[in-house]
Formats: C-alpha cells, sequence, structure tokens
C-alpha cells in the first residue's frame, strides 16, 4: 500500500488491536472540539466519541475529528445504530474507527462491516473528493480505504454472548467490545455492572474473544477497576469519561473549599 499524503497517518490502533496489544482509551460525550483537543493529546490510545448516548451527530463529529488531528489517540466514533447511511457519513468526514452498538449475530456483525466497504467488498457509497481522502489527494484511497478502517462490535444482551465465537469469525471485525451497562440490564441488574453475575459474564466474554483471537473492549468508570479488566483478558479499556473527569474533580474541587 503507498504511503498517503496530506500528513495522515495510518491507523496505528488497528494494528495494535491486530496483534491483541493493550490499548488505554477514554470516553467523550462532551460534543466539544476543545474538550476533544485537550484529551488528544492527553496520552491515550483511542477516545470514543459518543453519536449513541451523547448529542453528537455529523456535525459535532467533524470539527472533533480536526481538533483530534495530531493527537495521541485514534478518534472512535460509536455511531447511534448498524445503520449503512450513518456510517457512509461518518466515514467520510474522517471516522475511520468505527464501534456499532447493539450487534446481536454474525449477520448483523457483517452488515457493519460491509458498511464500512466499497464494491466489490461491501456497499459503502462513493463519493470522490470527501474530507476521509483529503479532498481527492490521497492516491489509492479508494481502493485501499478499508485496510485502515477499524471495525468494533458491541455485545450487549445475553443473546449477543452466545454468538461470541460466530461474531469473531466475521472478516472485518476487529475487535469485540463489550457494554456493561445494557448487559447488566439484560441480566435484571439495571444500574449493577458490579453484580457478580455480570461480571462473571464479563469476565468470560473477554476469554472467549481472546480464545478466538479477537480483541476484547469495555468501558469502566472507575479507574481502580480498569487493571481488573486488563487482567481478565480485555486489551483495549476506557478507563474513564471527560464528563466522569470534570464532574467528579469540580465536586471534589468545590467540596475541599465549601469545608473551610
Amino acid at each position: 500500500m503507498p504511503e498517503w499524503p496530506g500528513n495522515i497517518p495510518r491507523n496505528a490502533f488497528k494494528q495494535a488491536l491486530s496483534r491483541c496489544e493493550r490499548q488505554v482509551g477514554l470516553w467523550s460525550s462532551m460534543a466539544s472540539p476543545i474538550s476533544a483537543e485537550i484529551l488528544a493529546g492527553a496520552g491515550f490510545d483511542w477516545i470514543v466519541i459518543d453519536g449513541e448516548h451523547a448529542p453528537n451527530d455529523i456535525t459535532t463529529l467533524l470539527p472533533q475529528l480536526q481538533a483530534m488531528r495530531g493527537g495521541t489517540a485514534e478518534p472512535v466514533f460509536r455511531v447511534p445504530w448498524n445503520e449503512p447511511v450513518i456510517i457512509k457519513r461518518a466515514l467520510d468526514v474522517g471516522a475511520r474507527s468505527l464501534l456499532i452498538p447493539f450487534v446481536q449475530n454474525a449477520d448483523e456483525a457483517r452488515k457493519a462491516v460491509a458498511a464500512t466497504r466499497y464494491p466489490p467488498l461491501g456497499i459503502r457509497g462513493v463519493a470522490v473528493a470527501p474530507r476521509a481522502n483529503d479532498y481527492g489527494r490521497i492516491q489509492g484511497y479508494h481502493r485501499n480505504a478499508h485496510l485502515d478502517t477499524c471495525v468494533l462490535v458491541q455485545l450487549e444482551t445475553k443473546i449477543a454472548l452466545k454468538e461470541i465465537e460466530a461474531v469473531a469469525a466475521v472478516e472485518g471485525v476487529d475487535g469485540i467490545f463489550i457494554g456493561p451497562s445494557d448487559l447488566a440490564a439484560a441480566f435484571g441488574h439495571l444500574g449493577n455492572p458490579k453484580h457478580p453475575e455480570v461480571q462473571a459474564a464479563i469476565a468470560d466474554a473477554a476469554q472467549r474473544i481472546r480464545a478466538k483471537g479477537k480483541s476484547a473492549g469495555i468501558l469502566t468508570g472507575n479507574a481502580d477497576d480498569a487493571e481488573a479488566l486488563f487482567d481478565v483478558g480485555y486489551n483495549f479499556v476506557a478507563v474513564g469519561s471527560d464528563v466522569g473527569v470534570l464532574a467528579r474533580n469540580a465536586e471534589a474541587l468545590a467540596a475541599r473549599f465549601r469545608k473551610k
């Protein structure tokens, strides 16, 4: 594959996942290019820009991608749904790493992958000069884009957990992400992902994903829990969120001075 011009580096995050290397991430829900720019240079390997549960769409995604360019972290856009038009638009503005929520089985995983590939490999619509190919400056982009496109599928129900091995076998899936909050709800423990039954399922999922040679990912809101997740087999872990960092540290700072 030729070197791409336009100061666009290769997708080191995708390459690291192919080797199941440890990748430390952060969740971003603030829909702000300023906070995205700050976070991008903080030293994380990947940062999720959340389009499912945060007020992000294509118009808020674009300036955040621009702000993160040149940072240490690969932007990962969580699309709101496994829908080809949404995926196409996210790819065209330059989000080359995607997290697809609520994937239930191998067929849905194949649908997600197909939406990220140009024909004949998939169904992605062709734009001649989107931001993704540096406005037409990247020679061979359309033939080679899939080589740097990272597809992460999110499993978050009991049904989906039964399909781990089948989903892992889908060509083009770079990693499997477990959604702890929805999984807890699926097990009847809404709001309590630390319930022993949920924790056992989370640990079992990591081992099964890794046994199939795939990278296993998850999110935690408690940095103290992150090492335990790495220990049970997860290799790409979001160790906190921008909202959590801001809210908890602001509260702690305010409380410190209210006591005086």
